[in-house]
This record gives structure tokens, sequence and C-alpha cells, in this order.
């Protein structure tokens, strides 16, 4: 049951426009994207200049930071009041009144369509004008973007979001999943994620208080997603330990510990998906480390793993020090990086990666085993990678069930987001170079040779693949047989890809 104050939060929130839009709108797409990084001097020029009203003075409180006369508060909250305001834990109240909390629109577009959220943290270096307390608990930053928008949102009875924060995930989770549960081992990053599920109206969440998987023994989940705290610190004295970002292991032992306990908590065919960082020691590739942990997993699992960047370890020190609200150039900053370099050097570590993790759990032996660097740009993803993953998931496995002819006898098709580029010499007749450009996706960049790109030409849904096989060996006079074991494979490659598409299947 709702209670009427979050209920009057609400109204008071929509009739005042207090939306993506709404706020673009207040002070322009340069000020949003001065905010985005950190920046509010324009947002606050741009208000200052503004016709004053419940916008301006709920953009000035929750976004901004900044403290607002108190008649401008109780004009902009008539419903709940600045009495209810404070009863709810988001301003402090007196001649003026202060935020408590951060408070701030939310639009997004996935798979069901559109949508707009009201997402409650805790105030960030802007508004404290320092450096975070460890208990501090984030809003809706990078991270979670990446991985909301990575999620998987094919329809599950279950899931399970661990290490939850202020609940962005489980919230996305609710659009596919029946029943969410959401853990994290803070009981303020807890109430503030149930505040999130019932102001914007979203039931079916279930909240527990614990670390790892504890709170959700012996049971099982169709999809697990986690933004768990990976991030590597220093186990000294005096190097914060902020809660939304360290799980207390040392190095990347957190993102191990996840991994040999997801499956135990897979339904047979779950998913589990998670960011995570996986440190280089020596002159060891940090992939082969991931490699050992998912081999070693008590249940079979099927793997994907995707690394997206990656930092020496002085960029990597520097990156959580500024992340943590002290500034560079400060002692403090100093003596934190110190800290830092003295750790990893003592455990050989020259740079951290970073990526995206998919595990599933097999049904008898692993088929997926893929572990890649994509370092760079995306592909156009307007719903969200989850559902290119989605796609690439279910095209591995049926042409994983398919051998060699009947995978011939398919007629398939180019995704639609394909195109072909040639290079070639000025005068040349042949390309020296073919390439197949995905659009979307990951926006892969396949090399093809004459064969494969005359064989993905031809692929419109009309003529099988071993006809056009057959085709092509007569036109370029070369052994059929030959030809086909070359194609196949790369055949078999672009439908996991999705740049090739399959015919529905009986």
């Amino acid at each position: 049951m709702r209670s009427a104050a979050v209920w009057a939060l609400r109204s008071d929130l929509r009739a005042a426009g207090f939306t993506v839009d709404g706020l673009t709108g207040l002070w322009g797409e340069s000020a949003s994207a001065a905010l985005s990084r950190g920046r509010r001097v324009p947002a606050e020029r741009a208000l200052a200049a503004a016709a004053p009203g419940p916008l301006g003075t709920l953009a000035a409180l929750f976004v901004l930071g900044r403290p607002v006369p108190r008649t401008d508060a109780a004009e902009a909250l008539p419903a709940l009041g600045v009495a209810g305001a404070v009863e709810l834990g988001l301003v402090r109240a007196g001649e003026s009144v202060a935020p408590a909390v951060d408070l701030r629109p939310y639009a997004f577009v996935d798979s069901v369509g559109p949508a707009e959220w009201w997402i409650v943290s805790d105030l960030g270096e802007l508004a404290l004008g320092g450096a975070l307390p460890e208990d501090h608990v984030l809003g809706v930053g990078g991270a979670s973007l990446t991985l909301s928008g990575l999620m998987l949102q094919r329809p599950v009875r279950s899931a399970l979001d661990l290490g939850t924060g202020c609940g962005i995930q489980a919230l996305h989770a609710s659009r596919h999943a029946q029943r969410v549960v959401a853990t994290d081992i803070s009981e303020r990053a807890l109430r503030l994620a149930a505040l999130n599920a019932e102001l914007n109206e979203i039931d079916g969440i279930e909240f527990r208080l614990g670390s790892l998987f504890e709170p959700v023994a012996g049971e099982l989940f169709d999809h697990i997603v986690s933004n768990p705290p990976f991030v590597i610190t220093p186990r000294v004295e005096g190097v914060p330990a902020y809660e939304y970002r360290d799980g207390g292991m040392v190095g990347d032992a957190l993102v191990a510990a996840f991994v040999a306990g997801c499956g135990a908590h897979l339904s047979p065919g779950g998913v589990a998906q998670l960011l995570g960082n996986w440190e280089y020691h020596g002159t060891g590739d940090a992939l082969d480390r991931v490699r050992g942990w998912i081999d070693d997993a008590a249940q079979p699992l099927d793997a994907w793993v995707i690394e997206r960047d990656t930092e020496d370890a002085a960029q990597y020190a520097e990156t959580w020090i500024r992340d943590g609200g002290t500034r560079p150039g400060t002692p403090e900053s100093d003596r934190l990086e110190n800290a830092w370099l003295d750790d990893f050097e003592a455990r050989e570590v020259r740079e951290v990666g970073f990526g995206y993790v998919l595990l599933r759990r097999a049904d008898g032996l692993p088929t997926l085993r893929r572990f890649e660097r994509r370092h760079g740009s995306l592909g156009a993803n307007e719903a969200g990678l989850g559902v290119h993953l989605d796609a690439c998931l279910a095209a591995h496995d049926a042409q994983a069930a398919l051998d060699d002819d009947a995978l011939a006898a398919l007629r398939l098709t180019v995704a639609p987001d394909v195109t072909e580029e040639r290079h070639l010499w000025p005068g040349a007749d042949a390309p020296t170079a073919i390439l197949l450009r995905q659009g979307g996706g990951f926006g892969r960049v396949v090399s093809a040779d004459t064969g494969l790109a005359a064989l993905v030409g031809a692929c419109d849904g009309e003529l099988s693949v071993g006809a056009i096989v057959a085709a092509l060996a007569q036109l370029l006079e070369v052994d059929e047989a030959a030809l086909r074991a070359d194609l196949l494979p790369a055949v078999r490659a672009l439908l996991s890809d999705a740049l090739l598409t399959l015919p529905e299947l009986p």
C-alpha cells in the first residue's frame, strides 16, 4: 500500500513538469550537458534568468543542490508540503529549505517502449562541496546506464538485482520480470530503493539486506543482474571504503566470487549479467584470469565476456580517487594515489580492464565461450544493447544446434543495419578490401573476401546457403566442397553476431 506522502510527492512533481524535457526546456541542452560533466554554473545562470515557478524551485533544490526560500518550497510542493518533505527525508527545513537528497527525472527507451521515472539518491559532490561519505548511495551514473542498456529484456518469472543501490536495475528488471528481489549491504540504499519503487508505482520488488548471495540462499532466478561494488581499493587504513563501489575484498576477488556463486542461483538456462574489473598481473592476460574463474565455477556456465577498456595503474587510481570527490592536486589526493600505487606495485598489477560479463547456466556442456576486446565505439542501439545481446544468444543457440548440412539448407537474410564498403586502388578492377559494417549492436566491422561478400550479398531469403555456395563455386571456378568448408564457419560467426539473420525455424 502506497503512503499518502509519496502519492502527494508524485502529484507535485507531475504538476510542476519535473521531467527530463521540462528541465532541458528550463535551462537548455548546453546546461544539461554541463551538469552531466559535474558543472552547474550554466544551469544556475539560465535558472536565474528564467521566470520563477515550481519547476525552477524543484530544479534548484533537488538537481543543483541549492537551498531555496521556504515559501518557494511550499509553493512547489503544495500537496506534500514542507513538513511532508521533511518527514520523507527529502529536505531539511528552517527559514530556508535545503536538500537532504538528490531527486531528478530519468528517461529511457527499452523494448517495451519509452518511460520516465523519478530517482532519489544521496547528494553528490556538487551539493556537498567535498568528498562523499562512505555510506553514499549513488544515483544513476554511467555504469548504471551501461548495465541497464545491456540488460536482456525477455520476459522471465524471477530476477535478482544484487547490490541494488538506489534500485535502478531492479526497476528496469521489473519491466520484464514478474518478481524481483533486490539486495544490498546498505540499509539506507534499500530504503531509498524502496522509496523509488513506490514513487514510480512499481510493485513486485522485494528488498533484502545482505552481502553477495547470502540473502537469497537456496533460491533460483531466471535472470540475475549486478553492478557490484567491484572497484579495486587498497585494503589499508585511511583509504575510504565506499559502500557503493567497494566490496571489501582484495583486487578483483569480488568479481571472481560473483562468478563462483552465481551458477548456484540460476535456473536452468538462466542468465547473469554484471559489470566488472579484472587485473593484469605482470605479463599475464586478464581475460585468461576471467576464463579461469568461469572454468572453475561449480556449475557449467556459458560465457560471453567483453572487455570495453583498460586503464594503467596510475589512471585507475586517479579515476576512482576523483570519483570519491577528492580533487586532484591536493595533499589528500596525493596520499590516496600513493596508497593505490603501493597496492598495485605490491601485487604486480600493471593495468585494469573494465567490461561486461554474461553467464548462462548451461544445460550439459557449455556451447558458448567468447572472450573478446571491443575497445571503441558501439553501434546505435536505441532500445539498449540488451536487445542485440538477446538476438545474438538466440542465433548462437540455433546455429550451434545445426550440422553443416542443415545450415546449408537455410535461407538467410542480411540484417537491415549491415552495409558493405569496398576499397580500390585508382583504376583497379578488383577491391583491395571489402568490409561488412554493422550499424547497431557492437558496430562490428568484418573483413570479407570476394566469396564471403558475394554470399552475404546474395542472402535475401530466396536461395539457400548451399545453393549460393554452389553458384559461387561455379562462378569463381573453385571446388564447391572446399568453398563450402571455408564459408560455413564464417556464416556461423555472422549469424552469432547478428549480421545475418535466421528464418523462423519450426
